[in-house]
């Protein structure tokens, strides 16, 4: 888990810097503009990564994720069955409540210096 700059406008729910992508795919294309306001987001993939959502699991690499993190996916936000490439530098990010959850699905892969921090918690 990050705490990030989301691309600009993603505050606003404007989406993948204003471009819609092709039916089953994710935002593929990085925002170029930084918001000044922060998110705690999951980072899912890096550059180089080939990334997906069928049936609410991401699979990257062509490997389904594993973790016991994130809640079950359902509904439109929950299928991408169209692979996209991260590009070098950036990240791809997810919310850990998919189904309801404004990330990279929507807004595209961010640069890797957006990120300010990390964010975690100790059970017990």
């Amino acid at each position: 888990m990050v705490v990030l700059h989301p691309p600009a406008g993603a505050e606003r729910d404007e989406m993948c810097g204003g471009d819609v992508p092709p039916a089953g795919q994710m935002c593929a294309k990085p925002t170029g503009g930084r918001a000044g306001v922060t998110f705690v987001k999951r980072v899912v993939a890096a550059g180089g990564d080939e990334i997906s959502m069928r049936g609410g699991k991401l699979i990257r690499n062509d490997k389904p994720e594993t973790t016991d993190g994130p809640r079950a996916c359902e509904g439109d936000a929950c299928d991408f069955p169209q692979p996209i490439t991260v590009p070098e530098g950036h990240l791809f990010r997810l919310g850990d409540n998919r189904g309801a959850s404004d990330d990279s699905r929507f807004w595209g892969p961010v640069p890797e210096d957006w990120v300010v921090g990390r964010y975690w918690f100790e059970l017990g």
